[in-house]
């Protein structure tokens, strides 16, 4: 049987205004390293074959140096600048990875992923096609409506939070990403399966990862993720 090919896409292009600082997010310490390394180092542990990083065109070299040759992750085989928004810099990650049969996108600023988490995913895409980690919500969540009043409610044991990775069918993501460009539309892109559900058509399996996955978005974050990553 052929081997299959599985790349993954990490996204590093963002700028992080919510953190309010000068450097963007995925570059800021960490414990020691910058947030980006964790994440190039759960890939760097996992069954993945090669790894695309996508920055911003002004980090590009520095990222080449640093990780590429500085840290020695012999997985991430490119370093290839983003775009204006998210799905501009998934779409020329997705380009750079052909060709392959499974694609996983992980936002870098998510340190606290695991080869263990990555394989499940890894797992889901394989049978079903779509796949994203995530938990249950703990918090009962409300639908806010104009002027910031409630509007409904929704039932609390179905609703997930959903992180990343994501993994794919390589030719799946592709056309989703492809059909989505080829139209005028205006709906906001958060994650990468729902592109898939919307034009495709194609329902993404949860796999469970950890609640201390999260995303480093602004300044309360960092002191959260360095406790995690000490075990404490």
């Amino acid at each position: 049987m052929e081997k299959r090919r599985v790349k993954a896409i990490v996204l590093a292009a963002g700028r992080g205004k919510r953190m309010e600082t000068e450097t963007p997010k995925q570059y800021l310490e960490l414990a020691g390293h910058e947030v980006l390394y964790y994440s190039l180092r759960a890939f760097e542990e996992s069954s993945v074959d090669e790894v695309i990083l996508v920055t911003g065109e002004e980090e590009a070299d520095w990222c080449r140096k640093r990780f590429m040759e500085e840290y020695g992750f012999s997985k991430v085989k490119k370093v290839i600048p983003g775009g204006a928004e998210r799905y501009d810099s998934v779409y020329a990650g997705l380009l750079a990875a052909a060709p392959c049969d499974y694609v996983l996108i992980h936002d870098g600023a998510r340190p606290l992923v695991t080869p263990k988490i990555i394989e499940s995913v890894l797992e889901g895409a394989v049978s079903h096609g779509s796949c994203t980690t995530g938990m249950p919500v703990k918090d009962t969540i409300k639908v806010a409506g104009e002027n910031d009043m409630a509007v409904d409610t929704p039932e609390r044991s179905s609703l997930w939070a959903i992180h990343t990775p994501q993994g794919f069918s390589y030719p799946l993501i592709l056309e989703a990403h492809e059909r989505f460009r080829q139209g005028d539309y205006r709906i906001p892109v958060t994650d990468d399966t729902m592109l898939a559900e919307i034009f495709l058509r194609k329902k993404a399996k949860l796999v469970r990862g950890s609640y201390k996955n999260i995303k480093v978005t602004t300044p309360e974050d960092l002191p959260v993720a360095e406790l995690y990553l000490k075990g404490v």
